[in-house]
């Protein structure tokens, strides 16, 4: 179900973007994400394919606490999510409540440990021994670290974590209030991030006002072609120039450019 919450993690759900473990971990409600990103997340997932999913997410929204869902729906919820909610028997009436505080997980992490775990600190100083010591630990975390550690984490931290192999941690990254945009043109320019990192860049309006991230995304292989094609407008007429002649980029890209170039030159 579209629960009418749009956030970078949310949109992969529904793209069928997230792996099985990673659902089952929303499902229970222990992804340590704010509490309307995981109230959406599991209204995703009551339809999820997989029937234990989506069993766990439904018994997930049963605990949700009461008065913090009530207040969260009459303040902030989606038309979707309230419908959702006022058809099942075990939820919340929408009367009006007073607004709380959303940020923190709707669901608290088990007594297992996921999600409660001391999470490392990035090195200090110049020492690369420590450094790499600390990024060779990042890559040996559960997947509920690596996304605390994704949203809450330190530059260097966001720095690897971009680049996780698990699409749910890196685009995690993307939702870090820490995150400034020095760091987003840098991930642009990676040649090791994933699609779906770059499409969430190049379709941020906040983040494509900086030209840095508009030339960065384009010229990057890795974007989807309708991405790149359509950032390409925006550029300079030097940098299309260069773009044109660019062997790196898709060949659709590069035909793009010199057809733009092409009608300049005509006018």
């Amino acid at each position: 179900m579209d629960p009418g919450y749009r956030s970078p993690l949310v949109d992969l759900f529904l793209r069928g973007g997230a792996t099985r473990d990673v659902r089952l971990l929303a499902a229970r409600g222990l992804m340590p994400r704010p509490a309307h990103e995981q109230i959406a997340l599991l209204v995703v997932l009551v339809d999820d394919p997989d029937p234990e999913i989506a069993a766990q997410a439904d018994a997930t929204i049963s605990r949700l606490p009461a008065e913090a869902l009530e207040g969260y729906l009459s303040t902030e919820g989606s038309p979707e999510l309230r419908a959702f909610f006022s058809s099942r028997t075990d939820s919340p009436t929408a009367a009006p409540s007073p607004a709380v505080e959303t940020t923190e997980p709707a669901i608290a992490a088990e007594a297992s440990g996921e999600g409660d775990a001391d999470t490392p600190s990035a090195a200090e100083g110049s020492d690369d021994d420590a450094a790499d010591s600390d990024s060779r630990l990042v890559s040996t975390l559960p997947i509920a670290e690596r996304l605390k550690l994704a949203t809450k984490g330190t530059r260097e931290q966001r720095a690897q974590l971009i680049r996780d192999s698990n699409r749910i941690v890196a685009t995690a990254v993307l939702t870090s209030p820490k995150l400034t945009e020095a760091e987003v043109e840098a991930f642009a320019k990676m040649g090791n991030v994933s699609e779906d990192v770059l499409r969430i860049i190049g379709t941020n309006r906040n983040w494509l006002k900086n030209y840095g991230v508009v030339h960065s995304v384009t010229r990057n292989p890795k974007t989807p072609p309708a991405i790149s094609m359509q950032l390409m407008h925006r550029l300079t007429e030097k940098d299309i120039k260069m773009l044109s002649t660019d062997r790196n980029v898709p060949e659709a890209l590069r035909l793009a450019a010199r057809r733009v170039l092409s009608k300049a030159a005509n006018r």
